[in-house]
């Protein structure tokens, strides 16, 4: 039984990889890939924006773009003031910065606010600096706003999870001003959809988004 229960921690230790130790192989000179649903840059002009952090980016992409009414999502680095952040530069956690998505939707499909229903219902917003095996101030929990309404909106979302107790612990999503995204590297896009191989995919993306299908059915875009 002994021996039995030793294998197990160890397989568990080897496939649940934070989200930086599973790139570590990645070769980040390859050539650069075009996105694989990426939607043309034209068809994104008349989009609204929206912008979150909720842990490894490959997971928060993936959720966004199972919403019904969401054209695209873009991984990518948000909340420091470091110009031309990396990936190497994000993962020592010594930046302000943090993994985050750029959410391109339709208002007239899925509005804001349902934006943010889903942020908050796809991840755990009350452990700091951390999300599932993700380590580091760049796996915070942000929700950015760009006016005044959008703040309220995000405001409002926290105080009414609080007085439900959704949680047992408190909320510690950051709510900020959006100032600047900066695109994550190529290889990074799309990454789950690309990588369905990957360890850490299988054993923490891919069970996070169906936690996320599961609960929000509702709000799906029909392939899903």
């Amino acid at each position: 039984m002994k021996i039995f229960k030793y294998l197990s921690l160890l397989s568990l230790s080897i496939f649940l990889v934070s989200c930086s130790t599973a790139n570590k192989n990645q070769d980040t000179k390859a050539p650069k890939v075009a996105k694989a649903k990426m939607v043309k840059s034209e068809d994104l002009k008349s989009a609204s924006k929206a912008y979150f952090a909720s842990g490894c980016f490959w997971c928060v992409e993936a959720i966004f773009e199972s919403v019904e009414g969401v054209s695209e999502a873009i991984s990518g680095y948000s909340g420091g003031v470091l110009e031309n952040p990396t990936y190497e530069l994000i993962g020592t956690g010594t930046l302000k910065h943090a993994e985050a998505v750029e959410v391109y939707y339709d208002p007239a499909v899925v509005s804001f606010e349902t934006l943010v229903t889903v942020f908050f219902g796809s991840h755990d917003p009350t452990t700091f600096n951390q999300q599932g095996p993700d380590k580091g101030p760049q796996y915070r929990s942000i929700a950015f706003y760009e006016n005044a309404e959008e703040k309220k909106i995000i405001l409002d979302a926290i105080k009414s999870l609080e007085a439900a107790k959704i949680y047992p612990n408190k909320i510690v999503t950051e709510v900020l001003p959006f100032e600047k995204f900066w695109d994550a590297e190529d290889y990074h896009q799309d990454y789950e959809a690309n990588h369905p191989e990957n360890p850490y995919v299988q054993h923490v993306s891919i069970p996070r988004l169906n936690r996320f299908k599961a609960k929000f059915p509702e709000l799906l875009k029909k392939e899903h």
